[in-house]
This record gives C-alpha cells, sequence and structure tokens, in this order.
C-alpha cells in the first residue's frame, strides 16, 4: 500500500509549530534580502546623483570664479573696484542662500531612505501568519 501524504489534519501539534516556525523564518529571510536589495538599489541610484552633483559643482565653481573676475571688472569702469567686488559678493551670497535652501527642501521631500515595500510586505505577511494561527 502506498504510503499517503500527511495532511495538515494529520500532523500533531508539535510539527504544526515546527512547520509554522520554519515558514516563518523563510518569510523573514526572504523579506531581509528584500530589504537589503531595496536599500542597495536606493543607494546605488543616490550615489549617481551625488556623483554628478560633484562633477557638476566643481565646474560650476571654475565657471563662477571666471564669471565673477568679469563681473567686478565690469563694474569697476562704473564704481571704484572695492564696490564693485563687493557688489559681486554680496550678489553670489544671495544666490549661494538660496540654492540652499531649495537643495535642502528637495532632499526632505524624497523621504527617509526605508525598505518601505519591505516593510509593508512584513506587515502582510504578520497579518497573514496571525489570521493562520486563528
Amino acid at each position: 500500500m502506498a504510503e499517503r501524504e500527511k495532511t495538515s489534519s494529520d500532523e500533531s501539534f508539535p510539527e504544526s509549530i515546527k512547520r509554522f516556525a520554519s515558514d516563518i523564518a523563510i518569510l523573514v529571510r526572504e523579506d531581509l534580502q528584500s530589504a537589503r536589495e531595496e536599500m542597495v538599489a536606493k543607494a546605488k541610484t543616490a550615489g549617481v546623483g551625488a556623483g554628478m552633483l560633484s562633477g557638476s559643482a566643481l565646474t560650476g565653481v571654475l565657471m563662477l570664479g571666471s564669471l565673477t573676475a568679469l563681473a567686478i571688472i565690469g563694474l569697476s569702469a562704473v564704481v571704484s573696484a572695492w564696490l564693485a567686488a563687493l557688489i559681486v559678493t554680496l550678489f553670489w551670497g544671495v544666490v549661494t542662500a538660496v540654492l540652499a535652501l531649495v537643495g535642502k527642501r528637495k532632499i526632505e521631500d524624497a523621504g527617509p531612505p526605508i525598505p518601505e515595500r519591505t516593510i509593508e510586505n512584513v506587515k502582510q505577511d504578520l497579518e497573514a501568519a496571525r489570521n493562520e494561527i486563528r
């Protein structure tokens, strides 16, 4: 006579608990792996963006240096050289403040670097496990 497969009603309580614990462990490992993958993807995207911003900042500084010298030379034809330098410096101070405030707001809009999808999956897994116990 062929041995029949065990059904959930044929399992003893300890076997059911062991299977349940094993299932939970598998779900936790999968969710941790998913969180790890999600965080790596976010970090790579942020790293590429940061590298590009660094490069643009460097070339921007070089350009602004040339533009600053040109502005001071141009203004010194109308006002004294020290006043021309002061006007250009104040202008760049205002531009710097505006860029800093807008950049800060954009970083805050991006939200925290947490694995939101994985957290939602864990919540669903826990809910499913609670429903299975009942």
